[in-house]
């Protein structure tokens, strides 16, 4: 197969590469999108056959259920059985946004869409390529990420262009991703609305509208074996470079005396890099150090994030040391995302 790329400005959209895109998908075919978060595959949520697709075509557990992404807000009844007043006031404040609602499912969302779970995500995005791709789909889109399953998610065309073509009819390239990781997933299909993963619509964010919010297990440690994950990117090895990644964390000095230390203890044949801040980037040194961002700018670490993790493998680092923040506010979302690149391997300092 070969995969079509096409540039389109967000600002003057191109509706002639728009209706190829949902011509395709209306086919049963993939497109790869941007979305304010990261770049999704999309295909049309309620065929069975285009979701069992996007799993091949990423290598993804079929456990693993995806979002179904809508344009406006009347495509959702149909998805789902009940719309709870705690997801009324989240769509208020958030919609169209990086917010990921969990629901009950209607029978109008395939098994093949939903992981075999009674309940269905969906989001509605801002990108305005990415409505624009569902409203002329003419259907909500199924989009996880366009990436291979255990990369690091893409928040650039190159970054999909790398994982996927050839296994995908399109790509549509609208530039580099605003947030750059993915969207915040609540579950609202309960009583109390519970946490699943975090993004930039912050827990604290979340809590100011509704007042309690639960958070699941799976957003700070791993799933316990044989447990489905109720949300994409609970459950499997997510983000990973090829090198082997250890967060280092603890009081800023002590924190990068021992990265150091560390580097001096690998064996010299290996490529040893860093994912640091900007605070810290000249502290270290016989490695090549990667700036994620500033500790006073979160947002430009959470938008780098994954940049950084592909980077380790364009310069063919074999060992990776990357600093530890602190889990609040959109740092519950960054260490969300690295401690999964990571395995879970943390030196705590």
């Amino acid at each position: 197969m070969k995969t079509q790329i096409f540039k389109v400005d967000s600002d003057n959209i191109d509706n002639t590469v728009i209706g190829k895109a949902a011509d395709i998908i209306k086919s049963g075919g993939l497109v790869a999108f941007p979305t304010e978060t990261v770049y999704g595959l999309g295909g049309d949520g309620l065929n069975p056959s285009a979701s069992v697709k996007i799993y091949a075509a990423k290598g993804r557990p079929s456990d693993n259920p995806l979002i179904l992404h809508i344009s406006d807000l009347s495509q959702l009844s149909p998805l789902v059985s009940e719309i709870p007043e705690n997801a009324k006031k989240l769509a208020r404040e958030f919609w169209p946004g990086p917010l990921t609602m969990i629901f009950k499912k209607s029978d109008a969302v395939p098994k093949e869409t939903s992981g075999g779970l009674n309940t269905v995500a969906v989001r509605f995005p801002e990108n305005r390529i990415a409505q624009a791709l569902i409203r002329a789909g003419g259907t909500p889109i199924a989009a996880p990420s366009a990436n291979t399953s255990g990369r690091p998610s893409p928040t650039r065309a190159s970054h999909v262009e790398f994982d996927l073509s050839g296994k995908i009819d399109m790509i549509i390239d609208g530039g580099a991703c605003e947030f750059g990781l993915e969207s915040t997933i609540v579950d609202v299909s309960g009583e109390v609305p519970c946490l699943l993963r975090p993004g930039s619509i912050t827990l604290e964010m979340l809590r100011e509208v509704l007042g309690r919010v639960d958070v699941d297990k799976a957003v700070v440690s791993k799933l316990d074996t044989g447990e489905l994950p109720k949300a994409p990117g609970m459950k499997y090895t997510h983000y990973s470079p090829s090198a082997d990644v250890v967060i280092v964390r603890g009081d800023r000095d002590k924190m990068v005396h021992k990265i150091n230390e560390l580097i001096s203890q690998v064996e010299s044949s290996l490529k040893i890099g860093v994912i640091a801040t900007e605070e810290n980037k000249d502290r270290y040194k016989n490695c090549e150090v990667l700036v994620i961002g500033s500790i006073k700018e979160p947002g430009t670490i959470a938008a780098n994030l994954f940049k950084m993790l592909r980077k380790c493998d364009y310069h063919k680092i074999d060992k990776v040391f990357a600093e530890g923040l602190c889990e609040d506010e959109l740092g519950l979302a960054i260490m969300n995302r690295l401690k999964k690149a990571a395995g879970y391997c943390i030196i705590e300092v």
